[in-house]
């Protein structure tokens, strides 16, 4: 078995470019220095990474408050409109009948949203504090989040496309809501928080389990 302690690339003096993978020489004194490659800025972490990420997700929780409050869908047929939020539609939904429909609408709307937060805010408070999870579970848990995150983008597809179906003058018609606008911010936002975060700072705690 292979005791040999392990070093990182950081404490190996190597910097790696974030956009073509040239590996170089960590940079000496505080002057930026650029990819020799492809002219990207070189950074052995991202600036501000966990202060960036912390700022998007508390915005995107703020943002899932008025996506769930407000009506994300206004039908109007014959003169009357009906203001439908994300949980009247998806019991509207299962009320007729169409149980997969609602259950993908539930998903993409109320449990993927909820768990992109909460894996985020595992894994910034994870880089100060001890973990359950070793350096690789956490890894695989941020890209599952970056996975998941654009299916959360289901109901603004949907009510999208329920817009331009729906061309029937005065008789009946379908506009977004305000949540819709909210819901896509959320999404957004929350994309970005997990684009922000630098996975390399979970390596770089030493008190996580090997």
């Amino acid at each position: 078995m292979d005791t040999e302690p392990k070093i990182s690339a950081r404490a190996a003096g190597l910097i790696t470019c974030t956009t073509c993978g040239k590996i170089h020489r960590l940079p000496q004194g505080p002057a930026p220095v650029r990819c020799a490659r492809c002219g990207c800025r070189l950074h052995s972490r991202k600036p501000h990474s966990i202060q960036r990420a912390w700022a998007l997700l508390v915005t995107g929780i703020i943002l899932y408050i008025p996506a769930n409050i407000y009506p994300i869908m206004i039908t109007r047929t014959l003169g009357r409109p009906e203001e439908n939020t994300i949980i009247t539609g998806i019991l509207v939904l299962w009320d007729s009948g169409s149980y997969w429909v609602a259950g993908v609408v539930f998903l993409a709307s109320i449990v993927v949203p909820l768990l992109k937060f909460f894996f985020i805010v595992y894994l910034l408070l994870s880089i100060n504090h001890m973990s359950s999870l070793a350096r690789k579970q956490k890894v695989c848990l941020y890209h599952i989040t970056k996975f998941i995150g654009p299916w959360s983008m289901v109901d603004v597809f949907v009510v999208a496309l329920l817009v331009a179906l729906v061309k029937m003058g005065g008789i009946a018609s379908v506009k977004p809501g305000i949540a819709a606008i909210a819901f896509a911010a959320m999404v957004g936002v929350t994309m970005l928080a997990a684009t922000a975060f630098d996975t390399r700072l979970l390596w770089d705690n030493e008190r996580d389990r090997q």
